[in-house]
């Protein structure tokens, strides 16, 4: 029996936690807690968005801004990408 191996699991503070402004194509957010603010470009601000109902992993994320927006693929690869550079920048993390 093969068992597959889940991502990680993401989490980020609640959108209380932040301030945001768009900029255009970028969204200016203010993470509160830290005092630094960040430019973010799509889907970045979103997957924070997503966040705000809980900790989850990519496939979850994906699941979750398909309600919203008309995704083609699965994009959980990307997802996961863009969501490492959040926990980089210190608005994210793994649970």
């Amino acid at each position: 029996m093969t068992t597959a191996v889940a991502g990680p699991v993401y989490a980020a503070d609640p959108p209380a936690a932040r301030l945001s402004v768009t900029l255009d194509a970028l969204v200016a957010v203010y993470h509160r807690p830290s005092g630094v603010t960040h430019l973010l470009a799509a889907p970045s601000p979103e997957l924070l968005d997503a966040l705000a109902d809980g900790p989850a992993d990519a496939a979850t994320l994906r699941d979750r801004l398909a309600v919203l927006y008309d995704l083609e693929g699965d994009g959980s690869a990307t997802i996961a990408a863009r969501m490492e550079e959040l926990v980089v920048a210190g608005l994210a993390w793994t649970a």
